[in-house]
């Protein structure tokens, strides 16, 4: 998925200011189903922007989308040997809690939901 040229600068920025501590360390970066692939509201038929009779501009959208999240997992704290589970199909954001107790080195409890990543 590729950012609304609106967000590419907020994107740099974040990642201009953690970068020198996302290589450092390992790290799990994610995030919540925002709107930064359309940003506006759309007619249905025609998917124009809907623009706002008073200031001209279009409307933006508030709500959050059904697009996937992303997830990243890196660094160098990160073992070699650290893939993603390629079995879980339904995977969403109830897996990271087991993943970030993972990538602490302990085990989840069995009532959690499976964690995203595994060793090989």
């Amino acid at each position: 998925m590729s950012l609304t040229i609106a967000e590419v600068p907020g994107f740099q920025r974040f990642m201009s200011g953690y970068q020198k501590v996302l290589l450092a360390c390992s790290f799990l970066v994610t995030a919540d189903h925002g709107n930064s692939d359309d940003m506006v509201q759309r007619e249905k038929k025609t998917n124009k922007p809907i623009i706002d009779d008073d200031s001209g501009k279009p409307l933006p959208l508030t709500s959050h989308t059904l697009a996937p999240v992303p997830v990243y997992i890196g660094g160098k704290g990160l073992p070699d040997n650290v893939v993603f589970k390629d079995n879980l199909p339904k995977a969403g954001l109830a897996n990271l809690t087991a993943t970030y107790i993972n990538l602490l080195g302990l085990q989840a409890p069995d009532f959690y939901q499976e964690s995203l990543i595994t060793t090989e």
